[in-house]
């Protein structure tokens, strides 16, 4: 008898139905980036860092004593899409479910049709770190009522079916708005869509139709291109957004890419930076000599940079943001590039901060955002000096 439930079994999870739906299930999870916060084999422990403390990735592998193995597909539909795990424990946004609610039952069945077949690996994770009084989970009630409006993604028949494909992976699994969307107090949404956001440290940058800051100055196809290869002729992906490609958008197919950058590209312009600064002249001087010492090498006297190594500063989105986060972060700490399949050399830029002080790297980050025609807020030696003590923290 224990044989012939063995084939039984054999025979329903091996037909071509339950296949189908493992290998869309795995398309799921690379749409998800669900490696990008719970590791290669999804066994969890990565760190990620809030305004209220830090959280752990859980372990999502079938291991019944330290992952999801317990779980039924309704526990698993009512964590991704409610938010509420097993027993009604309430999971925080920084497992994007205001994004998943909108996707289809479908896609999730899918999506848990294939973490069952995950390898089970042994591995504890001591997930809620944060700060008292936000490791109170029922608080999440609150917010839910106050910020969650879950529903389904709705095709808007007055658009494309690539631009409605777009908008769906964009809004539901691929949840960019979770980085790339303002926070307010409490953590929730507010403002412009996708208009850029500080996180863990970076700048999440303005990826709506603002000529300046945004993708105004990219093409569907620059867009699509940077999306799978992490490169284009405006910029290189590094830092979360290097983690984003090399694990989910490098691996989506050509088609979701076209839609996706259809989509991004129809979302309406921000309000920009405010524009540039003024009465900055000591600090225009100071880094400008900077520059010349330190970048020029190989980012060009003229801030061309070289479109296959190097990113262009000049007309570069991202260096006319409204905030130097990042760019601040990559001067101190340096910065690798992403590799991919298509582009599988990832350059690096060496770390300045034995180098250069606060007050130098204010001078030569505001030089390089309001030189070569690019317009930007100066950057301050104390907006510098947070953004270096808090890479000194994150090192011990």
């Amino acid at each position: 008898m224990r044989q012939v439930l063995l084939a039984v079994a054999f025979a329903v999870v091996s037909s071509p139905a339950c296949a189908a739906s493992v290998d869309a299930g795995r398309y799921q999870s690379v749409l998800g980036d669900c490696e990008g916060c719970h590791g290669k084999n999804l066994a969890g422990g990565v760190e990620l860092m809030t305004p209220f403390g830090k959280l752990v990735a859980p372990n999502i592998t079938s291991d019944k004593q330290t992952g999801i193995g317990n779980y039924t597909a309704e526990n698993f539909r009512r964590a991704m899409k409610d938010g509420v795990g097993p027993g009604g424990k309430r999971l925080y946004p920084a497992m994007p479910y205001p994004a998943y609610a909108k996707m289809s039952d479908a896609d999730i069945a899918d999506l848990w049709a294939y973490f069952k077949t995950v390898k089970p690996v042994r591995h504890a994770v001591d997930v809620n770190q944060l700060r008292f009084p936000f490791n109170l989970r029922f608080m999440m009630r609150g917010w839910n009522m106050l910020f969650f409006r879950p529903a389904l993604y709705a095709a808007d028949k007055a658009k494309s079916a690539a631009w409605n494909r777009g908008a769906y992976i964009a809004t539901g699994p691929a949840h960019c708005g979770t980085c790339h969307t303002p926070k307010g107090f409490f953590g929730a949404d507010k403002g412009l869509a996708l208009s850029g956001a500080s996180l863990q440290g970076w700048f999440a940058p303005d990826l709506t139709g603002d000529p300046t800051t945004g993708l105004g100055g990219w093409s569907a196809a620059e867009v699509a291109e940077y999306l799978k290869t992490g490169r284009n002729a405006h910029s290189i992906a590094s830092g979360p957004m290097g983690e984003v490609i090399e694990h989910s958008t490098s691996r989506m197919n050509g088609a979701d890419l076209r839609s996706l950058a259809v989509y991004l590209k129809d979302l309406p312009a921000s309000p920009g930076n405010g524009g540039g600064a003024s009465g900055v002249e000591a600090q225009m001087k100071s880094g400008a000599g900077i520059y010349r010492m330190n970048c020029a090498a190989c980012h060009s006297l003229d801030g061309r940079g070289d479109n296959i190594l190097f990113p262009p500063l000049a007309g570069n989105a991202l260096v006319r943001q409204t905030s130097a986060e990042t760019l601040a972060r990559v001067v101190l700490a340096g910065s690798k590039a992403v590799a991919t399949r298509e582009t599988p050399t990832g350059p690096g830029m060496p770390s300045f901060a034995w180098k250069l002080n606060d007050a130098q790297v204010a001078n030569l980050l505001t030089y390089i955002r309001n030189h070569w025609g690019n317009r930007a807020p100066a950057v301050s030696a104390d907006a510098v000096k947070k953004i270096r003590t808090s890479l000194r923290s994150a090192s011990h």
